[in-house]
């Protein structure tokens, strides 16, 4: 097989990347990954059997090595951040530092042939108006650090001209390096490990994607650049639009023993209440191909030997 362009994937060895990397290994791509391991994860082994892969151990802080590898790359994925409110609020100076700075320096290095696939996320739509879908043309209102630091460097990302945003929903799905603080993820290993769930601001709705969608959506932007540059796209079921209630009740029809009910005891740090379209990557022939009860029964049968401390953000 011939191969393809050569990406250079910054923290690939995250969540979405160990999926996404992988993935653009069988489909002829050559990948180049720099992650700095933060959570002890050896989610990639399988890709170094490739001779078309390539791992460094290194923080995308360290300016030398993002020079290194970027001049090398025709197209970047930087996966590298914080990610989820709680985990920015953790250390804000860090955060700015990897999920605005690096990322600024990083553009400022890019020659006008470079490609860049970013991923943002919808939690920058912040509280929508109740009915009325979120579009790619909906005002940006996110609450959170971590909202804000994304809202601000789309801003840059797309001012360049080379690259497409997806504004992800929140993710589900099964990871070599797993996330169990999703929500979606979360839910379901309360309902099997707990058996109840005390639901706190339960008509908050938000939208979601199973994670092997995700990387479809970045696959198909590499192989619609053209088409699709200089724009901003949603990412999500466009089936699962649904209230924190109503994901409890779907999570309770693959555990019948699930018992949840609400209390005012909790207050989402990210402020999470809209309704999304997906309709403009939709109308370019993009289509997910995992439903949200695909990914619950995935989950069910993950979660039999899981521990939920390994697979956390915070």
């Amino acid at each position: 097989m011939e191969r393809k362009e050569k990406i250079l994937v910054t923290g690939g060895a995250g969540y979405i990347g160990s999926v996404l990397v992988p993935e653009l290994l069988s489909q002829g791509y050559q990948v180049q990954v720099l992650d700095n391991l933060n959570f002890k994860q050896t989610s990639l082994i399988s890709c170094f059997s490739s001779p078309y892969f390539s791992f460094e151990k290194g923080d995308v802080c360290n300016y030398e090595l993002i020079d290194k590898f970027l001049k090398e790359a025709d197209i970047i994925i930087p996966l590298a951040a914080i990610v989820g409110a709680p985990a920015c609020k953790e250390n804000p100076r860090l955060t700015e530092l990897v999920n605005f700075e690096s990322v600024q320096y990083l553009l400022s290095k890019l020659s006008s042939d470079q490609k860049v696939l970013f991923p943002t996320t919808n939690s920058g739509y912040g509280v929508g108006e109740e009915g009325k879908h979120c579009t790619e043309e909906s005002p940006l209102n996110p609450v959170s650090l971590y909202g804000r630091l994304k809202v601000d460097i789309e801003v840059q990302i797309l001012s360049l001209k080379n690259a497409i945003s997806f504004r992800l929903a929140t993710v589900f799905g099964a990871s070599p390096r797993m996330r169990i603080d999703l929500l979606v993820n979360d839910f379901v290993y309360r309902a099997m490990h707990d058996r109840y769930l005390v639901l706190f601001e339960e008509h908050f709705k938000r939208n979601f994607i199973h994670i092997k969608d995700v990387a479809n959506a970045f696959l198909f932007g590499i192989e619609h650049f053209d088409e699709m540059k200089g724009q901003a796209y949603n990412v999500g079921l466009s089936s699962a639009n649904l209230s924190k209630r109503e994901l409890c009740e779907k999570i309770q029809e693959y555990v019948p023993d699930f018992y949840f009910h609400s209390a005012a005891i909790g207050e989402d740090p990210d402020k999470r209440d809209y309704i999304v379209s997906n309709e403009k990557l939709e109308a370019l022939g993009w289509r997910p191909t995992h439903s949200l009860d695909d990914g619950i029964k995935e989950l069910v049968g993950l979660y039999q030997f899981l521990k939920a401390n390994e697979y956390r953000n915070v």
